[in-house]
């Protein structure tokens, strides 16, 4: 696996986004997050298909704090079953990958 990741989320509101991004900063699971919206989900949930404004959250980390990055955002956040993905990032520029690294010990 890749050294860092993007992990992703989605959730209903800006407030609700910047929270999730700045409470993974604040306890060092991710070393800085985007809030980016809205964007438009389309989604089924509970077998209805769904169309909902929604604020992505992209939080870059270290591979190793995945795990940990992935219970906060369960733990924090306000949907039954959120969103949470790891994309590997293969390549970049290597002074910030070493810092993202360093802001999440």
């Amino acid at each position: 696996m890749a050294d860092h990741v993007i992990v992703t989320t989605t959730t209903d509101s800006e407030e609700s986004a910047t929270a999730l991004a700045t409470g993974a900063v604040e306890v060092n699971l991710g070393a800085c997050a985007q809030v980016t919206g809205p964007v438009t989900s389309v989604f089924r949930w509970e077998g209805e298909v769904r169309t909902e404004p929604e604020w992505r959250v992209d939080v870059k980390t270290a591979a190793d704090r995945v795990s940990d990055l992935t219970d906060y955002l369960r733990a924090k956040h306000g949907y039954d079953v959120p969103e949470v993905i790891a994309t590997p990032i293969t390549g970049g520029n290597t002074e910030y990958l070493a810092w993202v690294t360093a802001e999440t010990r």
